[in-house]
């Protein structure tokens, strides 16, 4: 297959079909049935058009016309594509259960995307939901998607950040034991998390001067030592030294009353210490519109802020705005890097 780069005056945003007995495939046709996406981009599915096929009728979805292709070379810019990935093998669909065949190919349908992506013939990834159970192989030690793409990307590191119209959050500490978590909070992770977030909101998102908060990792931020020393030992020296250095990073708060007082509307984003610590109030304040950006890669990687939802899959109950909002948030990251790049050319000059 040729490398050469397609021209196009729209991005082309490829989707993989992730397990294909979560919600996934639902999603994608519901959110693809928007008449809005041809308007704004190409999008090309990595799947099968036999899974299409069996979930279109088994929700009676419409059947709209879906270019089947090889690669990307045959792509028609006009049309939602489809790039078939092992066309010939007959998949046993069962929504809602959990199969290792689903997660092999959710697998191989991620890694075309990926190859295709960094070879610029497409220009980003929009990932629907995998499980972290059916998709370890030797071949795959990776956790999840972020991982699998910082290494295909040869990323040494990269933020997690959720993304909505009124709020954004990263973390600190990702994937990771909650027990964990204290030994992972350093003045070197700070200062790289901070600059991946604050790199990206220039980047990717056009904020010029990025307001950033920083939570606190104890129980009303340590109260002064006495819940615990990781604020006044790590945490708020750190964003001192970044103060210091001329960035408007602020904190560490209380993560209870810094979201009930919905203070996160008076910064750009918030940097959380672990996990659920970012993600519950993501998810309860955004959860239909949020979508996960993966910052700091070459390449841009949006996905759902849900998971495979096997207990509604096959119902047709699944809402398929946060896949929607993935491609649209896709589109206008990929718009916003072109912009820059008159900019950085001269830089490099």
């Amino acid at each position: 297959m040729s490398d050469k780069k397609i021209p196009r005056d729209k991005p082309i945003i490829g989707i993989t079909i992730g397990d294909f007995n979560g919600i996934g495939t639902e999603v994608i046709l519901k959110a693809l049935a928007d008449n809005r996406i041809l308007r704004i981009c190409t999008p090309v599915i990595y799947g099968s058009m036999k899974i299409i096929s069996k979930y279109r009728k088994l929700h009676q979805y419409p059947d709209w016309f879906i270019n089947q292709v090889n690669n990307t070379t045959q792509i028609t810019l006009k049309k939602t594509n489809l790039i078939a990935v092992h066309a010939n093998r007959n998949f046993e669909v069962n929504p809602g259960q959990v199969t290792q065949e689903a997660g092999w190919y959710a697998v191989e349908c991620l890694k075309l995307a990926v190859r295709d992506a960094l070879k610029g013939q497409i220009d980003a990834v929009v990932t629907a939901p995998i499980n972290k159970h059916n998709t370890q192989s030797e071949e795959f030690p990776f956790p999840g998607h972020t991982e699998y793409l910082a290494n295909a990307c040869g990323v040494e590191d990269n933020l997690m950040f959720l993304v909505s119209e009124f709020l954004r959050v990263g973390v600190l500490t990702g994937h990771v034991p909650l027990r964990e978590v204290s030994d992972l909070i350093t003045r070197e992770r700070i200062f790289k998390k901070i600059g991946l977030m604050s790199d990206s909101l220039k980047r990717d998102f056009g904020v010029q001067k990025p307001k950033i908060a920083v939570l606190g990792f104890n129980p009303h931020a340590g109260e002064e030592g006495l819940l615990g020393n990781e604020e006044q030992a790590v945490i708020r020296p750190a964003v001192l030294e970044l103060k210091k250095r001329g960035n408007l990073v602020y904190g560490p708060f209380p993560a209870d009353g810094f979201f009930g007082k919905h203070d996160y509307r008076k910064f750009d984003a918030v940097l959380a210490m672990y996990h659920d610590q970012g993600l519950v109030p993501f998810k309860t304040l955004a959860m239909t519109e949020g979508v996960n950006f993966t910052a700091g890669l070459p390449i841009v990687r949006t996905s759902p802020d849900h998971g495979t939802a096997y207990d509604i899959a096959g119902k047709n109950l699944a809402d398929e705005t946060s896949l929607r909002e993935s491609i649209f948030l896709a589109c206008e990251i990929v718009k916003a890097r072109e912009a820059l790049k008159p900019e950085l050319e001269e830089v490099k000059e």
